[in-house]
Order: structure tokens, then sequence, then C-alpha cells
């Protein structure tokens, strides 16, 4: 999902579809018709992420943004079988890994900008406007 203006940007680095970010996704995709819910939203849409989900599907969080306290019927999580994961914590071989699959070219992470560490409240006021794809580099001064 993304906002409709960052639909194509987020086709040329590779994805197949872009569902809007204000679509209904019950209407887009149907009930019962992914494996894995990845959020780092939650807020008042959380429960239409459930319905998605297939039986024994699984719902990773990572995020809150729009809200973090969210309404569950106890009856969907366990009449489908669901799996919830919090991801926020990882061992440091993760990270170390992670840097050599970058270091190797096996993934590229989408890098939006890079800019000094000084223009810090600027950058802020450019993440806060969410007009870009990827992530915001801040590079501290040399030492």
């Amino acid at each position: 999902m993304a906002a409709r203006a960052k639909a194509g940007e987020i086709r040329r680095i590779g994805a197949h579809r872009v569902i809007d970010r204000n679509a209904d996704l019950l209407a887009e995709l149907g009930p019962e018709s992914v494996d894995v819910v990845i959020d780092l939203v939650a807020g008042k849409a959380w429960p239409a992420l459930l319905d998605l989900l297939r039986r024994g599907g699984r719902y990773a969080c990572a995020g809150a943004i729009a809200g973090p306290v969210v309404e569950l019927d106890l009856r969907t999580l366990y009449l489908k079988d669901l799996s919830f994961f919090g991801c926020t914590f990882q061992e440091d071989i993760v990270f170390e890994n992670l840097v050599g699959y970058i270091e190797r070219g096996e993934i590229r992470p989408v890098v939006s900008g890079v800019f000094p560490l000084a223009r810090i409240a600027e950058i802020q006021d450019m993440f806060l406007s969410k007009g870009f794809v990827g992530k915001l580099v801040l590079e501290p001064p040399p030492s």
C-alpha cells in the first residue's frame, strides 16, 4: 500500500501491484486472501487486516503510527488459528547478515537521500511531509 502519488516509484523498484493506501483492502483483495500481513500502521483499520488473513495466517507488527490501541475479537484469533508476531528486536547476527547482503549487492536498500546531520531539522520536516519513497539518511560530520 502506498499513496497514489508514490505508486509509479514503488512499481519502478519492483512492486507488481500497488494498492492505494486509502483503498478498502477487503474490496481490493477479498476476505481470507493473504497468508501474511506485515503492519507498521495499526489504528482503526486494523481489524480488516485480520479479515484478509487465511486460516493459519501470520500477522507481524513493527509499528503503530495510526494508533497503538486496537480492538480484537479473540474468536478471530483462535477460530482462524492465527499467529501474531512483534518485530522490533533481532539478535546481532541478523543485523550482521543484513549488512553482508547489502555489501554483496544481494539486496539494495531504497535510499531517497543522504544529508549532513547539520540539516536534521530540515530533514525532519521532509520526513513529516511523507513525500518520498525509501529512507532518509543522516551522515554525522567526519571525526
